[in-house]
C-alpha cells in the first residue's frame, strides 16, 4: 500500500494481486435528481460541477444555491471486473483510505462496512462476497447534516458549536471536516465524497497495517528500533527485512495467525541529522520494510525533537528544541486548501508549501478544523523542513462525551498517530483548537461549564492524552491551543505568560496595531489581520459592477461579521481613505501586512522569552476577504512578501510606542553563529534628499537579539511628518533594509513618485527593473494574469537606487515582453 495509485486514473487498474479503484462512478442521489459521472477520489459537488448541474458555489453568492445538497443522501456505483487468478487468492480485502462521512459499502448487494467518522482507515475482508467477473461497489453515503440534528435531538444537553454566516448545524457532532459546514472564512459546503485510495488487494500470507520507527540518540549514534504490525492468515517461522539506507538488516520471528507486532533494531553511525528550514539540511533517509513479500516504503529524517515547557521567573516556557537547538518557530496556520476536495491535488500542496519555505517559514500549524492532511502534504514537510504542529481535529465547540462517540475518535487517533509518527516533520501533537476557551462563550457552558469540563476531559484527556502517549511516546500532547500547559483551563488568550497564546485584540476587539507591543507571548501560536484578495481573485467571484466593499456579493465574501467595515475603520486611523476599488484593495494588503510585520518583528526581538509566531492564516480554501497571506489560486499577497522579510534570519527593526518621542532600534539574529554587519540609518525627506545618514558596525549575538539604540526623534529631524527613517543592514548573507515612519502615514506628505519598469531575460532569468524619482513605499510589482512571483515586493523604493526584481513563473511560455505588458505598479501614494 505504499505506492498509492495515481488518485485521477480514469481506468481501473489491475495486476495479479490488486485492483486500483480509482477512477470513473457513478453518483445519484437517493431522491433520483441527480446522476452523473464522478471521480473518485473526489467529492458530490464538484461532480456535480463537473456535469454542469450546479453553478459554480464560489461565484457571487451562488453558495445559497447548493444548500439543499446536504440534505440528501448519495451513492457511488461501479461495476468491477475480476479474474479467477485473483479470487484464488488466500485473502482478499477492500482498502478505503477516507469516507466522507455517514457511509455503507455493498458488494454485490452483502453490506461489508459501516462508518460515521472520515478520519479513520477502512480495511475489510470482501473475498467471500467476490465472484468472477462482473462484481458491483455500492457505497452508500447518508447526509452528514441530517445526522448531525438526529443526533442533537436525542443528546441529553445542548453540545454548541461556533457559529459562521452560514452553516450546517450541529457539525461538532459528527467527525467530519468542521469547516466543511461553515467558518468565518469559509464557505458552507457540506460535500460528502470518497477521499484518498480506494483498493482491492490479495493476501498471501498476510498484510502489513502501520509500520513505524522509535529513534535513541546518543554522541554520534542513532539507534533506530524498527516496528511493524502485521496481519497474518498464516502460523509459522519467517525472516523479514529492513532496508536502511541501502544496507539491508534481517530479522526472524514466529507469525500467529491475527494481529502481530514485529520488531527489529539497527544503529546508524555518524548519522546525517534532519534540520528545519534555516538549521540545516532536511536530510531524509530510504527506509523499506518487506514481510512475507510485502512491502513498505518511506522516507525518514533521523532528529531528537522535543518541546520544552518548564517553570521560569515570567512562567511556563514554550520551546521547540530540535537536535539539542533551541528553534525560533516561524510560520503560519494552515486550513484546507480547497473547500472542494477534488482540487486538493499534489501541485497545489507543493505550491503552498514552497512559498511557505520560500518566506523563511520553519513551522506549520495544521489547523484542528480541517483535517488530517494527505500523505504528500507531510512528505513534503518532510523535505522542506517545515515543522508540523499537528491539531487533532476539534475546534472552538463542545465535543460529546458518549461511549459511541468515544470510540469512534479512539479509532481515528490510533489510526493518524500510527500513520504521521514516522515523520520527521511533526513537531507535537495538540488536542484541539481553542476548546478551553470555547468553555467560556456559549451560554449553556458558562452556566454548568462542570459539566462540559467533564466532556472535554474524556475526550482529550481520555483519549487523545493518552492514544498519543501509548502509540508516540517520544513526542509531546499539548492539551488545547491556546493554554497554559497540562492541567491549566485557564483563558489563555488573554496570557502572555503561559504556554502559547492566541492574541486577537487587534482584530476582534479594535486595538490599534501597537497593541502589539503591550504583550509578550511565550509563543504565539494565531494573531492575525484581514485583507481583501487581489482584484485578479476578486474578479473570480464579483461583476464590476459589485466591485465594492459594501456590495452584496464583496459581503458575501466576507464571513468574519463587521470585517469589511473594520478595514475601512483601521485605514482612517492610519491612512488617507483610498479611491476605488483597486485602491481599497491594495491599501488593505498593505494595513495586513503593517500589522504582522509590527506583530513579528516586536515578538522575535523578545526571544527567549518569545520563542515563536505562526500568524493566522497562509492559505484560503475559496475566494475570499480572509487573514490568508496567500491568495486562493496560490499567488502571494504584501503580508506573504513581507513575512519572506521580517522572517529573514537577521533583521533590523524599529519600535515606536504611540505618542513616544524616541524609537528602538533593534537587530535580530536567528542563526546559531554571531553575525557581523553593518546598519546604517539614513532620515530622508519626501522628495528623497537623505537629512542625515550614520553607520555602525556590529557582532550580531547569536540567536538573540540586541538594541542598536534608542533614537531620539527630535535629535534626528525637525519634522516627523515630512521625513521617515530608512534603515539597512548589510551582512555577509546579504542586505536586509526595513523604512519607519515616525508619524502615522495620513498626516505625512507623501509626494507623488513616477515610477518606471522594465523587463528583460538576463542569463535565463526574467527581471524586472524598477526605478523612481521620488521615496515611493509599499511598491506593489504584479505580473496581472500571470501566474508567478517576484522575488521582491511591497518595498521601498528610493530615487537612484533602482531595484531588480526576479521573476519566478509557474506557467511555460513566458517571455519578457508578456512579463512587462503584464506588469503594474502601485504604491501608497497611488491609492488616494
Amino acid at each position: 500500500m505504499s505506492n498509492s495509485p495515481d488518485p485521477f486514473s480514469s481506468v481501473v487498474n489491475v495486476d495479479s494481486t490488486r485492483i486500483d479503484l480509482s477512477g470513473e462512478w457513478q453518483l445519484r442521489s437517493s431522491d433520483g435528481e441527480y446522476e452523473v459521472a464522478a471521480r473518485v477520489p473526489g467529492d458530490t459537488h464538484s461532480a456535480l460541477l463537473d456535469a454542469n448541474k450546479i453553478e459554480d458555489p464560489y461565484w457571487g453568492r451562488n453558495e445559497l444555491e447548493v444548500q439543499d445538497l446536504a440534505r440528501k443522501d448519495w451513492l457511488y456505483s461501479r461495476v468491477v471486473e475480476i479474474s479467477e487468478e485473483l479470487l484464488s487468492a488466500p485473502s482478499i480485502f477492500l482498502h478505503i483510505e477516507s469516507l466522507d462521512t455517514i457511509g455503507e459499502v455493498w458488494v454485490n448487494g452483502v453490506k461489508l462496512l459501516e462508518t460515521d467518522n472520515m478520519f479513520v482507515r477502512h480495511r475489510v475482508e470482501a473475498k467471500s462476497v467476490l465472484r468472477a467477473g462482473e462484481n458491483e461497489i455500492e457505497i452508500r453515503i447518508s447526509s452528514a447534516e441530517l445526522e448531525a440534528k438526529r443526533r442533537a435531538a436525542a443528546a441529553p444537553y445542548p453540545l454548541p458549536q461556533t457559529n459562521a454566516p452560514i452553516q450546517s448545524p450541529h457539525r461538532n457532532l459528527v467527525r467530519k471536516v468542521q469547516c466543511h459546514g461553515g467558518w468565518d472564512w469559509g464557505p458552507c459546503l457540506m460535500v460528502s465524497g470518497i477521499n484518498g485510495p480506494i483498493v482491492l488487494a490479495t493476501n498471501e500470507k498476510g498484510r502489513i497495517e502501520y509500520t513505524y520507527t522509535e529513534q535513541t540518540h546518543r554522541q554520534g549514534v542513532c539507534e533506530l528500533e524498527v516496528f511493524c504490525e502485521f496481519e497474518s492468515l498464516v502460523e509459522e517461522s519467517i525472516c523479514w527485512s529492513a532496508a536502511f539506507d541501502g544496507e539491508i538488516f534481517s530479522f526472524e520471528a514466529d507469525l500467529v495467525k491475527g494481529a502481530n507486532l514485529l520488531r527489529g533494531s539497527l544503529v546508524v553511525e555518524e548519522p546525517k541529522l534532519w534540520w528545519p528550514n534555516g538549521y540545516g539540511e532536511a536530510k531524509l533517509y530510504d527506509l523499506s520494510i518487506e514481510v512475507a513479500e510485502e512491502v513498505v516504503e518511506k522516507r525518514i529524517g533521523l532528529r531528537k525533537m522535543d518541546l520544552v515547557y518548564e517553570e521560569d521567573e515570567v512562567g511556563l516556557s514554550f520551546v521547540a528544541r530540535v537536535n539539542g537547538v533551541n528553534v525560533f518557530c516561524k510560520g503560519a496556520n494552515w486550513i484546507p486548501m480547497d473547500a472542494l476536495p477534488q482540487r486538493q491535488t499534489r501541485e497545489a500542496y507543493e505550491d503552498l508549501l514552497t512559498s511557505s519555505v520560500d518566506a523563511n517559514m520553519n513551522m506549520i500549524r495544521v489547523w484542528g478544523g480541517g483535517q488530517y492532511e494527505q500523505d504528500v502534504f507531510y512528505e513534503l514537510c518532510d523535505e522542506k523542513g517545515l515543522l508540523v504542529w499537528q491539531d487533532f481535529m476539534f475546534a472552538c465547540s463542545m465535543y460529546p462525551s458518549s461511549k459511541d462517540f468515544l470510540e469512534s475518535v479512539e479509532r481515528e487517533a490510533i489510526h493518524q498517530v500510527k500513520r504521521l509518527r514516522d515523520h520527521a516533520c511533526i513537531a507535537l501533537w495538540c488536542g484541539n483548537n481553542e476548546n478551553i476557551g470555547a468553555l467560556n462563550w456559549y451560554e449553556e457552558s458558562r452556566k454548568n461549564r462542570d459539566r462540559y469540563i467533564v466532556d472535554y476531559d474524556r475526550l482529550n484527556s481520555g483519549v487523545l492524552q493518552r492514544v498519543t502517549e501509548e502509540l508516540d511516546p517520544a513526542r509531546v500532547f499539548w492539551p488545547s491551543s491556546p493554554c497554559g500547559g497540562p492541567n491549566d483551563y485557564s483563558d489563555a488568550f488573554h496570557n502572555d505568560r503561559r504556554g502559547d497564546m492566541h492574541y486577537w485584540d487587534v482584530w476582534h476587539r479594535g486595538m490599534n496595531l501597537e497593541a502589539y507591543y503591550e504583550v509578550t507571548p511565550r509563543f504565539c501560536s494565531e494573531f492575525g489581520y484581514q485583507s481583501f484578495p487581489s482584484m485578479e481573485v476578486v474578479k473570480t467571484y464579483a461583476e464590476e459592477g459589485d466591485l465594492n466593499v459594501t456590495s452584496p456579493v464583496m459581503e458575501h465574501h466576507q464571513r468574519n461579521k463587521g470585517g469589511n467595515s473594520k478595514i475601512v475603520e483601521m485605514f482612517t486611523r492610519y491612512f488617507r481613505m483610498p479611491v476605488g476599488a483597486d485602491g481599497f484593495i491594495y491599501l488593505s494588503q498593505i494595513l495586513q501586512g503593517l500589522a504582522i510585520k509590527m506583530a513579528v518583528e516586536h515578538w522575535r526581538h523578545l526571544r527567549p522569552v518569545c520563542m515563536g509566531t505562526l500568524y493566522w492564516q497562509l492559505n484560503d480554501n475559496w475566494p475570499v476577504c480572509s487573514w490568508a497571506s496567500v491568495n486562493y489560486g496560490g499567488k502571494w499577497k504584501l503580508l506573504h512578501h513581507m513575512a519572506k522579510e521580517f522572517y529573514a534570519p537577521t533583521i533590523v527593526s524599529a519600535f515606536q510606542k504611540e505618542g513616544g518621542d524616541s524609537v528602538e532600534i533593534w537587530l535580530t539574529n536567528d542563526r546559531l553563529e554571531q553575525v557581523k554587519g553593518t546598519v546604517t540609518l539614513r532620515v530622508i525627506d519626501f522628495s528623497g534628499k537623505v537629512l542625515r545618514s550614520e553607520s555602525f558596525d556590529r557582532e550580531i549575538v547569536a540567536e538573540g537579539a540586541e538594541k542598536l539604540m534608542d533614537l531620539k526623534i527630535d535629535e534626528w529631524t525637525d519634522s516627523p511628518e515630512g521625513t521617515f527613517l530608512s534603515m539597512a543592514l548589510e551582512t555577509e548573507e546579504g542586505l536586509c533594509d526595513n523604512t519607519h515612519f515616525f508619524a502615522k502615514y495620513k498626516t505625512c506628505e507623501i509626494e507623488k513618485a513616477e515610477i518606471s519598469v522594465s523587463a528583460a531575460e538576463i542569463e535565463g532569468e526574467l527581471v524586472a527593473r524598477v526605478s523612481t524619482d521620488k521615496p515611493a513605499f509599499f511598491v506593489s510589482v504584479d505580473a496581472e494574469g500571470i501566474s508567478g512571483e517576484f522575488d521582491q515586493n511591497g518595498f521601498t523604493l528610493l530615487p537612484g537606487e533602482d531595484r531588480e526584481l526576479v521573476f519566478r513563473a509557474k506557467e511555460e511560455g513566458v517571455s519578457a515582453d508578456s512579463l512587462k505588458g503584464a506588469i503594474k505598479v502601485r504604491d501608497l501614494r497611488g491609492t488616494y
